[in-house]
């Protein structure tokens, strides 16, 4: 028999177990943090999620990991609206900045025109496309 313990592709049980014992790790060592989800959509009036933003705060910052709107709904100011609520959350729980991602084929554009700042760009990520990673500091 061997100690050695085996890799297997986790669940998305244990995948929020890791999680939540990195979070309680976290709080030993930052014990003012804090680790909340926020997660907003829009839905039509036949109640259809036609978009959403996924976010985080840890500490003193919201992480938006997704933000989507519907290809039927591009246009009519939905993205901006998550956006925006999602920065008077922050702003109301004391967050100092806004971190994002996105990809060229996605919406660089759209983040810049709201007064997020570009802090990196990694090319070829996917390949033939560029990633960007934004921040916006909150006033």
């Amino acid at each position: 028999m061997s100690n050695i313990p085996k890799i297997i592709q986790s669940t998305n049980d244990e995948a929020n177990y890791v999680r939540n014992k990195l979070i309680e790790f976290n709080s030993k060592n930052v014990p003012t943090g804090i680790y909340e989800e926020i997660n907003l959509c829009l839905k039509n009036e036949k109640e259809e999620i036609i978009a959403g933003l996924n976010s985080a705060i840890c500490w003193n910052w919201m992480e938006i990991d997704i933000l989507w709107v519907d290809e039927d709904h591009r246009g009519q100011g939905l993205g901006k609206r998550l956006l925006v609520e999602a920065e008077q959350i922050a702003r109301a729980k004391n967050c100092t900045f806004i971190k994002l991602n996105t990809f060229s084929f996605q919406a660089p554009e759209f983040y810049k025109k709201y007064g997020y700042e570009v802090m990196v760009i990694i090319e070829n990520a996917p390949l033939g496309s560029k990633h960007y990673y934004y921040k916006k500091d909150l006033n």
